[in-house]
């Protein structure tokens, strides 16, 4: 069995978090200090855990996360590197502490996981990615742990993955992608993880990681700006018909301005059109596409940007929909001429399933439930994305015009 982290300390640092969580939070404390959140686990695949497995996860949430802070070389890193954060934001995450009776954690009959997050959103907000993160290692270091026989070491083993690594990289260089990693939430390890943004940073096309920690150890930019709860929290504190309007314009009154890439689907890519106007089209640098047929997105986007007599060509659309390398690849040939076009590219990079064949990743993730006891869902451009309380998604596709009220 490899080791893969001494003591089993899989969170490295308070900021071993994805970017956009630490932007959301910011907002969320400036507009919406009040509000009171919860979260839901949902295991997508059928992978299975065990006491084991219970025993580690329960004392890295209750001993261990709760132990992470903000160091003052963190601190000095954020305020040079991210100047869109203020320093009341700075003050408030270095008193920031998790709170570990936030979270419980239950194994149900059938050996699946059961996980609710509540309490303030404001503080809920960062357990997500460290959460993921820690579920997918100690997945494969209590379970599925014979991932790392076929090599002679753990450095055989992370130095073939960062050929691997390199490679893919290789090959989005000579395309002419730009490319950013996100895939700190399902992966193997976190030396695997490291391993992969060190080898990404020599790249020509690397524009940086979502990772804080790992970005800001290897030089690279933290990347990230609104996730799909910024949306779905503002459909229960404001309007659900209108919510992208108003998540939007909200984000624009904490950045002005800064961090102007639009999330796109949350209630299908018609919805955000609908409500993405002038104002909004040209505040915003571009839009990020995350689920749906990428191309019939590219159009839509075109369409929607010349409608408005704005040129398409200087707008970017991001790339974020579970991608692998030729994915990115085929989307940059047909960005070509008419819009610009980055990529997200996460599970594939830290946790690759051709590599390992046998141990396929987990298909997890922590979705926003409700705000202030209101449901919220997300409707998304492909089916098995959809989340949240089925009499919810009822309702919400009703008013977005996607499905009849008695349509399931």
């Amino acid at each position: 069995m490899l080791q893969l982290s001494e003591g089993n300390k899989v969170i490295r640092s308070i900021l071993d978090n994805d970017m956009y969580k630490l932007t959301m939070q910011m907002a969320v404390l400036e507009l919406f200090p009040e509000a009171q959140a919860e979260y839901r686990f949902i295991n997508r695949g059928d992978q299975r855990f065990n006491s084991q497995f219970m025993k580690e996860l329960e004392y890295i949430v209750r001993e261990q996360i709760p132990k992470l802070r903000l160091l003052d070389e963190e601190r000095h890193w954020l305020g040079k590197n991210c100047p869109f954060f203020k320093h009341t934001y700075l003050d408030h995450l270095q008193n920031y502490r998790f709170n570990p009776d936030e979270v419980e954690i239950f194994l149900t009959d059938d050996n699946d996981l059961d996980i609710s997050i509540k309490g303030p959103w404001h503080s809920t907000i960062l357990w997500e990615i460290v959460l993921m993160a820690t579920v997918s290692e100690l997945y494969f270091e209590t379970i599925e742990n014979n991932w790392a026989d076929d090599f002679l070491s753990k450095a055989d083993l992370l130095d073939k993955y960062g050929d691997m690594i390199k490679e893919v990289s290789d090959k989005l260089d000579n395309a002419g992608c730009v490319l950013s990693e996100f895939g700190t939430r399902r992966r193997r390890s976190f030396e695997l993880h490291d391993r992969v943004v060190e080898t990404l940073s020599r790249s020509r096309s690397f524009a940086g990681t979502s990772n804080v920690y790992l970005a800001m150890k290897h030089g690279t930019r933290p990347i990230g700006t609104i996730g799909h709860e910024w949306i779905m929290g503002n459909s229960a504190l404001v309007g659900l018909r209108n919510a992208n309007k108003f998540a939007f314009e909200n984000w624009v009154k904490v950045y002005n301005g800064r961090l102007g890439i639009a999330l796109a689907d949350t209630y299908g890519c018609d919805a955000f059109f609908n409500n993405f106007d002038g104002r909004l089209a040209r505040l915003y640098d571009g839009i990020r596409h995350d689920s749906g047929d990428p191309f019939t997105f590219i159009d839509k986007a075109i369409q929607h940007y010349k409608s408005l007599g704005i040129d398409p060509s200087q707008k970017m659309a991001v790339f974020s929909n579970s991608l692998e390398a030729e994915d990115a690849i085929r989307i940059h040939e047909y960005c070509k001429g008419k819009i610009k076009c980055s990529f997200g590219i996460g599970t594939s990079l830290t946790n690759n399933s051709e590599f390992f064949q046998k141990n396929p990743p987990l298909n997890i993730v922590i979705k926003l439930h409700k705000i202030n006891g209101i449901p919220v869902v997300k409707l998304s451009d492909s089916e098995e994305k959809v989340t949240g309380d089925r009499d919810a998604v009822r309702v919400a596709n009703y008013i977005f015009g996607t499905k009849g009220l008695d349509e399931e």
